[in-house]
């Protein structure tokens, strides 16, 4: 079992909640979310917010948190093969009760469908509250160009 090493980025202002599903070999080396160069995450969020794009955890962090978004997955432990979320087995959820009792998270997304299905599944039956499917950021989505991504996340540029 991989144990999820990140801690959740958050805090008393937080009004929207984005789930990924595990983090990455990339993130679990960098101690963050969302390492991997190739990930769109972080261009389709300053994109969404009309910044510059972060490049340091803490102008990560800075971003996400000056905007009043918390970022955490669905995932507290599991087995996985490398970072592919298809590989997911023996799945330990996360307990968001940490964030839900000390921010007023107004809306909750799940970045990919992977992130989605565990949510519903693990953690939706325990909270009740609903989760909105946002297309996934991961360069594995190839789909999906960074101007569509950006295009879908909006939604949380019109939340804010």
């Amino acid at each position: 079992m991989i144990q999820h090493p990140i801690a959740p980025v958050y805090d008393a202002e937080s009004r929207i909640l984005i789930l990924g599903s595990f983090p990455s070999v990339k993130s679990r080396e960098q101690q963050f979310f969302y390492g991997h160069k190739q990930n769109r995450f972080w261009k389709v969020c300053a994109q969404v917010l009309g910044c510059a794009v972060p490049e340091s955890v803490e102008e990560k962090r800075n971003m996400l948190l000056s905007h009043h978004i918390a970022v955490w997955d669905v995932i507290a432990s599991c087995e996985i093969t490398g970072s592919s979320d298809a590989s997911i087995r023996d799945v330990v959820p996360n307990d968001l009760s940490c964030i839900l009792s000390h921010a007023d998270i107004r809306t909750i997304y799940t970045n990919g469908s992977k992130a989605h299905q565990l949510y519903q599944k693990y953690i939706f039956p325990v909270n009740g509250r609903e989760a909105y499917l946002l297309p996934s950021t991961s360069p594995a989505n190839a789909g999906y160009s960074l101007e569509r991504l950006a295009e879908a996340w909006r939604v949380i540029g019109d939340i804010l």
